[in-house]
């Protein structure tokens, strides 16, 4: 009977050994997943505020082009209206340099 005893015991300490095996591997795993879920959230996080100021880079961006279009668009304006004012001095001026031509022809 001390042979079964002893076996008994025997198996008792391996069972308490392997719960004990099992329950440590349950933990690792348990703080591995953990450690698992806090990088993937962090990289998510990192990757939105990627996303969020490559965003801002590019609305910026945007923005600049838009305005350097604008004043160029103004300053092309501001040519063809000195340009249209030029046109409209042109026949005055010829007719000016005309008479001024004529009143010189009579003199002579």
């Amino acid at each position: 009977m001390s042979e079964n005893a002893d076996l008994l015991a025997l198996l008792a300490e391996m069972k308490k050994s392997m719960e004990k095996g099992q329950e440590e591997m349950k933990d690792r795993m348990e703080k591995g997943q953990e450690e698992m879920k806090d990088r993937m959230e962090k990289g998510q996080e990192e990757m939105k505020d990627r996303m969020e100021k490559g965003q801002e880079e590019m609305k910026d961006r945007i923005e600049k082009g838009q305005e350097e279009m604008k004043d160029r668009i103004e300053k092309g304006q501001e040519e063809m209206k000195k340009g249209q004012e030029e046109m409209r001095k042109g026949p005055e001026e010829m007719e000016k340099a005309t008479r001024r031509n004529e009143e010189k022809n009579k003199k002579k």
